[in-house]
């Protein structure tokens, strides 16, 4: 072995592991670059698609999943969030795609059939071909047992394809798992490959220097990276969003906070300890309430109300006219049909918690929310505002924030991790920008032949003596 192939022995590649098949013979009404992604997930064979929310990831994983099924005549299973399998039904019926809403494995039919991720385990992984994970990020919010399921589960399954708005480009543990689950790379393995341990805190990791470029390639050869169409030099046409207004209310409350312990304690700054920060939410919650109700009841439109615990979601259900609570100890029939209703218009408020629709839903029909307090996690504020503000809405959407004046901590929190997002999600898009361009567009090097026609004279003090 020489050096050369030495160096190629050490490349990571990721092989291809699809097939082939041309631009007309997908569905016409899909846009050219989502055309162009699909075909580059079905050569792939096992690729995950991380497009921002509204770009079209429903019709491009269905339209994949049908051309899977054309291939081999094998069946698809689709896993979704709860409530987004009948809004991809509806939008499978759109672009003429059949899918079937199944329960357990009796009632799977030919073809393409989707279902909740909590019904997994009545399914037989073996009578599918392919596999979708739809909202595929929402695996963070599962427990670690569920998480290695769905990887073991599917770990033989021929087509994968891994869809989500939000893979945090700075949360590499939620890299490695969908690395994992497509078969690419598991999560330890890219650890060691690309990262160190961050100092002494072995449970943060960063890049290694060198690697840094080699990683973000690695990604590019195996997922599909864009926040628009521009990202991949195509023409955003209508996918531009709407302005985003955000409203902040600070709602005063006396200075005394109840800890945990019952002892009331004076708290002149900002709450900065976990049972300070539970004591001022506590404390300032009646006012919330009341000043997200005060919003809503004056107002005619459609309102999308976020809160966090149990007693803000029971308080403001009662407090809102016309309002429906969906909380998580709700059977899945009233969590599904309350957010079907609402997605339809026939419901003015819809007060539940990130954590239970905050993923995969299409609300473009309403744009007000409300966020009755704020939890640690940007992703679920991200996810859950993305609900209504996402490309196909067409007018600008309105996010009050409501948080008491000792929550600050929570707030600059989250405005900290917004820009940390922001600025790592531009370096995913900027390092496998050209890499995906050139494979998403099927970009081939150009050149024309040479024929030699002249002899070549070589000098006589290039010769050797034998020559």
């Amino acid at each position: 072995m020489n050096y050369r192939q030495f160096l190629e022995s050490k490349k990571i590649t990721v092989k291809s592991s699809g097939f082939e098949i041309s631009k007309d013979s997908l569905n016409p009404m899909l846009f050219d670059w989502q055309k162009d992604i699909t075909r580059w997930a079905l050569k792939k064979g096992k690729a995950a698609l991380f497009e921002d929310c509204g770009l079209g990831k429903t019709p491009q994983q269905l339209e994949w999943a049908n051309q899977v099924h054309k291939h081999t005549g094998g069946d698809i299973l689709l896993l979704a969030p709860l409530a987004v399998s009948k809004q991809t039904k509806r939008e499978g019926e759109k672009f003429g795609i059949k899918t079937n809403i199944c329960r357990t494995q009796a009632d799977v039919k030919p073809g393409i059939n989707i279902t909740n991720y909590e019904m997994l385990e009545h399914f037989n992984p073996d009578k599918f071909v392919g596999i979708v994970l739809d909202e595929s990020s929402i695996l963070k919010s599962f427990t670690g047992k569920i998480r290695t399921q769905i990887i073991e589960t599917f770990i033989n399954t021929p087509y994968k394809l891994s869809c989500t708005a939000t893979p945090a480009p700075n949360d590499f543990m939620e890299l490695g798992n969908q690395s994992e689950f497509l078969g690419v790379m598991n999560r330890v393995e890219m650890l060691s490959t690309f990262f160190v341990h961050d100092g002494s805190d072995t449970a943060k990791w960063r890049l290694k220097g060198h690697a840094e470029d080699k990683f973000w390639e690695w990604i590019a050869s195996w997922a599909v990276v864009i926040g628009k169409p521009s990202d991949l030099g195509y023409d955003d046409g209508d996918f531009i969003l709407p302005p985003l207004n955000m409203y902040e209310h600070i709602v005063k409350v006396n200075g005394i906070l109840e800890a945990e312990n019952g002892q009331l304690t004076m708290v002149a700054n900002i709450a900065q300890t976990l049972n300070e920060r539970r004591a001022a939410r506590r404390n300032s919650m009646q006012g919330r309430v009341e000043k997200a109700a005060e919003l809503v009841n004056n107002s005619s439109e459609q309102w999308l109300v976020w809160c966090d615990l149990n007693a803000e979601s029971e308080k403001l259900s009662w407090a809102i006219t016309g309002s429906v609570e969906v909380k998580g100890s709700d059977k899945n029939e009233h969590k599904e049909t309350s957010m079907i209703e609402f997605a339809e218009s026939n419901i003015k408020a819809l007060v539940t918690k990130p954590s239970i629709a905050g993923w995969g839903m299409n609300w473009q029909n309403c744009r007000n929310m409300i966020f009755v307090g704020l939890s640690d996690s940007y992703e679920m504020l991200y996810q859950a505002i993305r609900r209504c503000w996402r490309f196909g809405q067409d007018k600008e959407v309105n996010v009050h924030i409501v948080i008491g004046e000792q929550e600050g901590a929570v707030k600059a929190n989250i405005e900290r991790k917004e820009k940390d997002y922001e600025k790592m999600f531009s370096e995913m898009v900027k390092h496998t920008q050209d890499i995906l361009t050139k494979e998403v567009h099927s970009t081939v090097r150009m050149s024309e032949e040479y024929e030699a026609n002249s002899k070549i004279v070589i000098p006589q003090w290039l010769r050797s003596e034998t020559a």
